[in-house]
């Protein structure tokens, strides 16, 4: 068993941004390295080749399953937008920070970024699993600009902190941040499961609909458009603890802690749970 390796290695950061989208594993893993070089992405308003920036290797990996791709980018590609875009199988790793739109839409397989992550990670996320194992910027796990739709499935997990507005319209998935989390959280939240190791800014769960929202760090000032339940849901809360706890760190004990309830954002009519996991 047999699958195929790309290896870009940067060799020079570009002045401007280039985006990336369509740089998948599938689609190279066919092609000699002569045509992956060849392939043109956008810079500014003109499409240069990959060779402008990147060594290109190919080679059969016997640790791959059979009939597998795998891309690795090598370097600094924080000036790299849309990496990992509409992924929809194989694995990508990025030996480094990402630009912006971070598996934006992707709806299967495997993103891997060893560093941080611009705005927009995740966005409109259907599938598969993104891994950031730093910080990601503004609006990861929402909609794309324009867009209604925010992450709808999958699994996204932010290894350092995450800035404002996470899980915008968020309708399905979990997402999980071991560090820090920005202002409105889970803001206008539809659905799916948001957790939080660390702190937590200024009025989460803003509009939120439904969904679950998991706070395991320092408990935050609570609005008063959220209210306690009084219905307790202790087989609920362990299935989704254990569900949380498979990814360790911070959230591995969760099942072994207790949490306080609250419902809304009833100022949206919104029939959501807010979850602060009691020391």
């Amino acid at each position: 068993m047999s699958g195929v390796l790309v290896e870009l290695t940067l060799r020079q950061r570009p002045p401007l941004r280039v985006d990336l989208r369509g740089l998948l594993p599938a689609a190279l893993a066919s092609l000699p390295v002569a045509g992956i070089e060849q392939l043109r992405f956008g810079h500014g308003r003109h499409a240069v080749p990959l060779a402008e920036w990147f060594g290109v290797q190919r080679r059969e990996v016997a640790d791959l399953p059979d009939g597998s791709a795998e891309l690795r980018l090598v370097g600094d590609c924080s000036r790299f937008d849309r990496i990992g875009t509409g992924l929809m199988a194989g694995r990508i790793v990025v030996e480094g920070a990402v630009g912006d739109y971070a598996g934006a839409g992707m709806s299967g397989g495997e993103v891997h970024v060893q560093g941080h992550a611009g705005l927009l990670a995740a966005c409109e996320m259907a599938g598969g699993l993104l891994r950031v194992d730093g910080d990601v910027g503004d609006f990861a796990a929402s909609a794309l600009p324009g867009s209604m739709d925010g992450m709808r499935g999958g699994s996204f997990i932010v290894g350092g902190n995450a800035g404002q507005r996470f899980g915008d319209r968020m309708r399905r998935g979990t997402a999980m941040i071991r560090g820090d989390a920005g202002d409105l959280l889970a803001s206008r939240m539809v659905a799916g499961t948001i957790a939080v190791a660390g702190s937590v800014g200024a009025h989460p769960g803003y509009g939120m609909r439904r969904g679950s929202l998991v706070l395991a760090g320092p408990a935050p000032a609570i609005v008063p458009t959220f209210v306690p339940a009084i219905a307790e849901v202790p087989v609920a809360w362990q299935l989704l603890a254990r569900s949380l706890a498979r990814h360790g760190g911070a959230f591995e004990t969760l099942p072994q802690r207790r949490i306080v309830r609250h419902l809304g954002d009833l100022s949206a009519q919104g029939k959501g749970e807010l979850m602060l996991v009691e020391p």
